[in-house]
């Protein structure tokens, strides 16, 4: 996604990558209140180990956190509430569907500003074992072996 298209990336799960296997990922907005917007925009923000979750169906992010603005007063956000996800109803009953009968989970893989709008790219994900782990661990060392013989060369 480059930038000319009003798009700018503030974080990317690298650790859900790691630790899942990623099926399809689809955009949704995020209901943010007063100064969190601001806090996300400075980048001060974590989702590493946050997920989404239908309930009465809503989508919803947990352990989303959020730390607290720093020109903020009192009227500072909680940093750790549940935050609601906007998506289609036809898109939430058939992410309720997946989730119940399959057994995947919901994971944000990416934070973005699409023409100034906080956005969320969130991943229907599936856990890894330890040995799918090694194999990744294998496979990327092995490419950058192999780019390293084509760079000396």
């Amino acid at each position: 996604m480059a930038k000319s298209e009003g798009i700018k990336v503030l974080a990317v799960n690298k650790k859900a990558r790691f630790n899942y296997t990623i099926d399809e990922s689809f955009e949704c907005g995020v209901v943010l209140v007063g100064t969190e917007v601001k806090s996300i925009k400075d980048g001060r923000f974590s989702f590493a180990d946050s997920y989404a979750l239908v309930q009465n169906d809503e989508l919803f992010l947990i352990d989303f956190h959020v730390t607290p603005y720093v020109y903020g007063n009192r009227v500072n956000h909680e940093p750790l509430r549940r935050r609601k996800l906007l998506v289609h109803r036809k898109e939430i009953k058939r992410l309720r569907r997946i989730v119940d009968e399959k057994g995947l989970t919901l994971v944000p893989l990416k934070f973005y500003l699409k023409r100034g709008i906080i956005k969320c790219e969130l991943g229907i994900a599936k856990g890894k074992k330890l040995f799918d782990k090694r194999d990744d661990i294998r496979k990327r060392d092995q490419k950058r072996e192999l780019e390293r013989e084509f760079r000396i060369k």
